[in-house]
């Protein structure tokens, strides 16, 4: 067989089952683990998969440019985005993370919300000009301008003198074993972060980002208390979820 044809085996595998694992697949070749470790290795090259210790895992889409992000599955951010909006309580303290999902909460949020939101995306920080009883909150820090988000050690240093009652973070991998996952290492630090400073974290993870994992881990599925995904969520995907206690909100 030809490594193409193999390649191709691998991918179709990966789409059906949701993960490959090095030892089964040189099984089902009749070849090396390293053969198919190489494999794995270039196929993640191109961004066709992501290597995790064993195998591998569907690759998120969520890692392209904001403005390429925002064009993808709007219906649903609108769907979570409102859901997460109405989580929102007069009087509390709210984190709301950078990216596309977040930027259309800011819009969901009513006027007559009195609330204080906390960020490091001055996108959502200008999306809340016009909220006159949101007192708003922009964390500085360097511009990460693939999410338009501040991260580095000032952000980190002014996270830690925050309170807040709600998390809302942006992943780019939600999968039951390899957890909350990235696309860039500072940011994975800062979400952590956040994380840290909130009685409650709540994913945002639009139906391309479930059973998916990027290069870097935020931390493990527990990290989150509620994950709130799109109506239309295959039952499949969100029952891990649930058998790992977390709590899935449909919206």
């Amino acid at each position: 067989m030809l490594t193409s044809q193999r390649k191709k085996l691998i991918l179709e595998k990966l789409a059906s089952e949701g993960q490959v694992l090095a030892k089964q697949l040189s099984e089902m070749f009749g070849l090396s683990e390293d053969t198919i470790r190489r494999d794995l290795r270039e196929l993640d090259s191109e961004g066709l998969l992501q290597r995790v210790h064993g195998g591998a895992l569907p690759v998120s889409p969520a890692i392209a440019p904001f403005a390429e992000r925002n064009k993808q599955e709007s219906g649903a951010k609108r769907a979570i985005a409102r859901a997460a909006a109405a989580m929102i309580l007069p009087g509390q303290v709210a984190i709301v993370d950078g990216g596309t999902t977040s930027a259309e909460l800011v819009k969901q949020l009513p006027l007559s919300l009195q609330a204080t939101i906390v960020t490091h995306s001055p996108s959502v920080a200008v999306g809340l000009v016009d909220h006159p009883q949101i007192e708003v909150i922009l964390i500085g820090g360097r511009l990460f301008k693939h999410s338009i988000v501040t991260v580095g050690a000032a952000a980190v240093e002014a996270m830690s003198h925050i309170r807040a009652d709600l998390y809302f973070m942006g992943v780019t991998g939600v999968h039951p074993t390899a957890g909350l996952s990235t696309g860039d290492l500072e940011e994975a630090y800062i979400k952590r972060a956040l994380a840290a400073r909130a009685a409650e974290t709540v994913v945002l993870a639009s139906a391309a980002k479930l059973n998916a994992a990027s290069q870097y881990a935020i931390g493990d599925i527990t990290l989150a208390q509620s994950i709130i995904v799109e109506r239309a969520t295959d039952e499949a995907l969100i029952s891990p979820l649930q058998q790992a206690g977390i709590s899935v909100i449909k919206a």
